[in-house]
């Protein structure tokens, strides 16, 4: 054993809820609980701090795995921060200090939802998780469960039925709303978080939705921290290297950012203290991280998988890969972003290089592939279109599109592979035969919207696709960047 955790410096006990978080995940827990952790942590915060605990909630069955783990041992968890050069830190991490599960415990979050006490509700619900079309930008309304949900006296069971319930409650009361904040990885979350819970809303009360629409907050945010699955191997590590039994730590980079719009509509725990930054527009910072790190996250991983790798690190150290992924983030990338104050984006780029590069994080390139349908068209294909109004040619993002199509049309036809995408049953649909119907990928308004019909990145997906299958990945990254 190499060294020890101490245990949570602060009293727990007198912690109480004032935020109710929606998707208790790896990420949460090393971002946005750990900001709360360090609030609570520091003695001159703490009294304001510690009405601001965290009160976790689940609704997907996949849920009750981490509702138990965490049950055991007190909603505590140990976080492992690794650097590139090999340090290693480790906190116990106490800010959790709640946890219902709504499918068993629906009138109990809903109380808790409508509770004065409870001031923001936060949200990592995936990107695909706000049922929002990536072509037309509307919410859904015929998604079965949005459609169960809104029938007059069903039980909500989705997220934005469950928290409208909330509003209603609270409005029926006469007690404020509370903020909602997305930490999710899309373009104007806040924003995007705004038009599925009034659409939402709208279906079953306009009352509601018109009062939400004017008094609910929905600050946008930037968040970033790479936090892979936890696994086995890592649940062996902590208790060999540190002597603790944890049935679900976290182990992240030791980078983390933060930036957060200042929009709250009761109040806000005074997170700048602890290196959040707090900003009156955060979208430069935002389209700055999902177009570079997000963005490259998906171009390494279907040619680091291609390329016949595992982790992350792997691909992002192989020469060619790591040259296309700068060329990427310099030629197409950089140009359709705004100056961001204080940053200069070449160091920021060689950072992310250095992030993906780390060999500690352990980190996997199918958990960057999987729900690819969801991310791809959030993360490139923006710059993909932006380019494109400019007639500016994007042969480096084209590849990426067709490195994705590559990649599934190997899976359709039987290589064993990592596959897991929300859309795989579209997927394989559009892979299935593309040697006769080499746009077919292509053919889907959610995914890439008119791109499908614009000439020039027909021409671009089309020469890597084909160049993909007849001399690989290698042969076809530096014919491009030659």
């Amino acid at each position: 054993m190499a060294t020890s955790i101490g245990p949570v410096p602060y009293d727990r006990d007198g912690v109480t809820a004032g935020i109710m978080h929606f998707g208790v995940g790896n990420f949460h827990r090393s971002h946005q609980a750990m900001f709360i952790d360090r609030l609570l942590r520091n003695p001159e915060t703490y009294d304001e701090a510690k009405s601001w605990g965290i009160c976790g909630v689940g609704i997907l069955p996949g849920d009750t795995g981490m509702r138990d783990a965490l049950a055991g041992q007190g909603l505590e968890y140990t976080l492992v921060e690794r650097s590139p050069d090999g340090s290693t830190a480790a906190t116990r991490i106490g800010s959790l200090v709640e946890y219902l599960y709504a499918p068993d415990q629906l009138d109990a979050v809903l109380q808790k939802l409508a509770d004065p006490a409870t001031r923001i509700v936060s949200l990592t619900i995936t990107e695909g998780g706000y049922n929002i079309s990536d072509d037309t930008g509307e919410f859904n309304i015929l998604n079965p469960a949005i459609v169960a949900d809104a029938n007059p006296g069903a039980a909500p069971a989705t997220v934005f039925g469950i928290i409208t319930a909330g509003l209603q409650l609270r409005r029926s009361r006469g007690i404020a709303p509370f903020t909602i904040m997305s930490c999710d990885n899309i373009e104007e979350n806040g924003n995007v978080a705004r038009r599925s819970f009034t659409a939402y809303a709208d279906l079953v009360d306009s009352t509601v939705a018109s009062w939400m629409a004017e008094e609910v907050q929905f600050p946008n945010s930037m968040v970033d921290r790479i936090t892979p699955v936890t696994t086995d191997e890592d649940r062996n590590w902590v208790r060999d290297h540190f002597g603790v039994e944890d049935a679900w730590p976290v182990i992240s980079e030791d980078f983390v950012q933060w930036v957060l719009e200042d929009h709250f509509s009761v109040g806000r725990p005074p997170l700048e203290i602890v290196g959040v930054q707090v900003v009156e527009d955060v979208r430069p910072y935002e389209l700055m991280k999902l177009r570079l790190l997000n963005a490259g996250h998906q171009a390494l991983a279907f040619s680091g998988l291609l390329a016949g790798y595992q982790y992350v690190h792997d691909g992002a150290q192989d020469p060619d890969i790591a040259a296309f992924l700068r060329a990427y983030m310099d030629r197409e990338a950089t140009p359709t972003l705004d100056p961001v104050a204080g940053v200069n984006l070449d160091a920021y780029k060689d950072r992310l290089l250095e992030r993906f590069s780390n060999p500690h994080v352990r980190d996997t390139l199918a958990r960057l592939a999987t729900d690819a349908s969801d991310r791809i068209p959030k993360f490139l294909v923006p710059v993909i279109r932006e380019l494109r109004a400019r007639q500016s040619p994007v042969p480096l993002s084209a590849f990426v599109i067709a490195a994705w199509a590559r990649y599934a049309e190997l899976v359709v036809t039987g290589a064993d592979l990592p596959f897991a995408d929300r859309q795989q049953d579209t997927i394989r649909r559009r892979a299935a035969d593309l040697t006769a119907e080499p746009l077919g990928f292509l053919r889907n308004p959610d995914w890439f919207g008119p791109l499908a019909e614009d000439e020039g990145f027909l021409g671009e997906y089309l020469a890597s696709l084909a160049a993909l299958r007849a001399n690989g990945l290698r042969a076809r990254i530096r014919e491009l960047l030659s």
